[in-house]
């Protein structure tokens, strides 16, 4: 405290202002009473004095100007020309008071919150400055050492701030690096779940547009319809929430009072019978509701029961086409059943005929032994010739019934077959018609208000 500096002059505000950063500077010191106690003392050196004689081109008195000594001032000249500037500067001052030269600790506090970081750019530059001005006007006193030293000093000061300002931008990139990837894989995230969703709502519109339209306005009403229950529902539920709630607390204020009026078996039988009675009515409520959800629960198993067009057209593909693998079976095993019975009779005839021939072959010889016997053997033959063609007459007139029978079917086929165009036909004509009635049905209900 006892080297603490103190402002003993203040300049008034009617002095001249002052120009130069030099003159403003020694105002200042001689406010404080050290110009004149130091700044005297050591002074400038010779040269400095001479430079700056010569750069800020210093206006002597007249006293001194008339000596006609422009070119080459001497020590006592500007001494005494410096002598005379404090004094003049000097007239410009009043003495100031003790407790107004001091600043308390609350007025630098609030000049420093004001303006701290204009005071620390300030305090920097000034330190600059001083640093430049100590070395360009004292170059004598400081080596090149010390000089090299602080230019150092300064430097690795610079390169330190720099690098401190890297560190914080490359945290900063990497934290908008960060950002700018996760903000990329929330972009993809979303296009995917776009695309995805793009997808469903085309294969559901596909679906909707085979479905039958009928049908299909009929569901949507039903779960729009289902929808608006539920919504009811819970809607009812939080309504039945907050009257319970409420007529809760009634009946506690209802046995708070019975209870500070000692009445309290007369209103608990009202409170329970009116409570009986919202019970019966939220039972009966509940009821209605579950009904109503069975009834949608039948009509949704309904319509889910019944098939739709396309499914109707796929299940008619797959039975004619179960049909025709059927029908080429059965004909296939008709044909082996044919082949087996023409086969079985083929052998049965042969072996009649081979059993024949045996028996004409054994008995040949001893019919040709006697006339007889030969006469006889002649009968036989005569016989089994006379069946031979009774067969054969059998046989062709089977065989006219089955062409009569086939040419029968074909006939009939053939009839099946004209049916079978003409159903086709009015199959393709009802379908048609179906698909105008639909048309007109929907532009009667678009033109319905």
């Amino acid at each position: 405290a006892v080297y603490k500096p103190q402002r003993k002059y203040k300049r008034q505000s009617v002095a001249e202002k002052l120009l130069d950063e030099e003159s403003k500077v020694h105002a200042t010191l001689l406010e404080y009473g050290s110009f004149t106690d130091n700044f005297l003392r050591y002074g400038f050196s010779r040269q400095g004095k001479i430079e700056k004689a010569e750069d800020k081109k210093m206006v002597l008195p007249t006293g001194l100007a008339s000596t006609g000594k422009n070119d080459a001032y001497s020590d006592d000249d500007l001494q005494a020309a410096e002598e005379l500037r404090i004094k003049t500067l000097m007239t410009e001052m009043a003495a100031m008071g003790t407790e107004e030269s001091r600043l308390t600790a609350s007025t630098v506090g609030q000049i420093v919150g004001l303006q701290s970081d204009e005071i620390k750019q300030i305090v920097s530059e000034y330190a600059e400055k001083q640093s430049g001005l100590s070395a360009e006007e004292r170059p004598e006193r400081l080596g090149a050492v010390q000089q090299h030293r602080r230019k150092l000093a300064s430097l690795n000061k610079q390169i330190l701030q720099k690098t401190k300002l890297l560190e914080e931008l490359q945290t900063k990139c990497v934290d908008l690096q960060a950002g700018c990837n996760e903000a990329k894989k929330t972009l993809n995230e979303i296009k995917n779940y776009t695309e995805k969703l793009g997808k469903e709502v085309a294969a559901l519109e596909t679906v909707e547009s085979q479905a039958d339209s009928s049908v299909l306005q009929k569901l949507q009403a039903l779960v729009a319809m289902n929808e608006n229950l539920k919504s009811q529902e819970q809607e009812f539920r939080s309504h039945c929430r907050e009257e319970m709630a409420r007529l809760q607390q009634n009946i506690e204020s209802l046995k708070a009072e019975a209870a500070e009026n000692g009445e309290e078996k007369e209103p608990t039988k009202i409170i329970d019978q009116q409570y009986k009675v919202e019970r019966e009515k939220l039972q009966k409520i509940r009821l209605l509701l579950a009904r109503r959800n069975r009834e949608i629960a039948i009509l949704q198993r309904k319509i889910d029961e019944v098939p739709s067009r396309a499914e109707l057209t796929q299940y008619q593909k797959r039975f004619i086409e179960l049909y025709g693998q059927v029908s080429a079976t059965h004909k296939e095993t008709k044909q082996f059943f044919t082949l087996y019975n023409t086969l079985d009779d083929k052998k049965v005839y042969l072996e009649k005929e081979v059993n024949l021939l045996n028996s004409i072959h054994d008995n040949f010889q001893q019919a040709m032994a006697s006339s007889s016997a030969r006469e006889q053997f002649l009968r036989q033959m005569e016989q089994i010739v006379e069946g031979i063609k009774q067969n054969r007459m059998k046989m062709e007139k089977k065989k006219q019934e089955n062409k009569m029978r086939r040419d029968q079917l074909n006939d009939e086929y053939l009839e099946l077959l004209e049916k079978q165009r003409l159903y086709f036909k009015t199959v393709k004509e009802f379908k048609e018609e179906c698909r105008r009635n639909e048309m007109l049905l929907s532009k009667l209900k678009a033109n319905l208000p």
